[in-house]
């Protein structure tokens, strides 16, 4: 077989897994992620199922790949946010919030693909541990603003955390970024929580007749996460 055929071949399939993906993310819209279904996909797309199965063996493998798509997309979102904001030589304050802004207006843009990865779990489906990297990635752009704060000497001293969370600090700091103070890393977790809270309730309805203005309440409310974890602004 030429190369030029395989080639072919290979730009046909990536064309034919996109529009499978296309048209799983209609569904998702109109039907929610539960009541995604292969067939519904392939009648749609004028396939029969047995052409589709060929892309996604199952509902859970097509599941997976829309949910590490939505993982990275907003992973780049939040990388290109920081290294914006790197380059207009922000403080860490100004940094965390930059990313927090990003991820909330990807979750506005793309409410439903937030829906499949921060929403109510898909009845029967397990995710595999290959969407744990583009899970991560948000998070490790949080994590790497306060390593380069605290290797610079710029993070502020946090409260002694309680003798009964020491171990569970202690372990968190080991598997999650063990160059940072364990009460460092509770406070990312928890201001981590937090932010996708915040995100979740305005996008999910629970601001409603809460909060109006919403914009400026999120920056308020993220740069204090910012804050909580140790991060000041520094002096102008």
């Amino acid at each position: 077989m030429s190369s030029t055929t395989q080639g072919a071949r290979a730009r046909a399939r990536r064309e034919v897994t996109a529009a499978i993906k296309d048209e799983a993310r209609r569904q998702l819209a109109a039907e929610g992620a539960a009541r995604l279904s292969l067939r519904a996909v392939a009648r749609e797309l004028g396939m029969v199922s047995s052409a589709l199965y060929r892309y996604f063996p199952s509902r859970d493998d097509l599941l997976t790949a829309l949910i590490i798509d939505a993982y990275d997309s907003l992973g780049e979102s939040a990388e290109a946010a920081h290294a914006g904001a790197v380059d207009a030589d922000a403080g860490p304050v100004r940094r965390w919030v930059a990313v927090a802004e990003a991820v909330r207006d990807w979750a506005l843009r793309h409410p439903h693909e937030y829906a499949l990865i921060y929403g109510s779990p898909v009845p029967g489906y397990v995710a595999p541990d290959t969407t744990v990297p583009p899970a991560s990635r948000v998070g490790l752009v949080f994590i790497g603003i306060v390593r380069e704060t605290h290797r610079g000497g710029g993070l502020a001293e946090l409260p002694s955390l309680r003798a009964e969370l020491d171990p569970e600090a202690e372990r968190m700091a080991a598997d999650l970024a063990p160059d940072l103070p364990p009460a460092a890393v509770v406070a990312l977790v928890a201001a981590w929580a937090q932010l996708f809270g915040l995100v979740g309730f305005e996008l999910f309805g629970q601001f409603h007749r809460v909060v109006e203005d919403r914009e400026p309440f999120f920056r308020h409310a993220v740069g204090r996460l910012a804050r909580g974890v140790g991060l000041v602004e520094a002096e102008s």
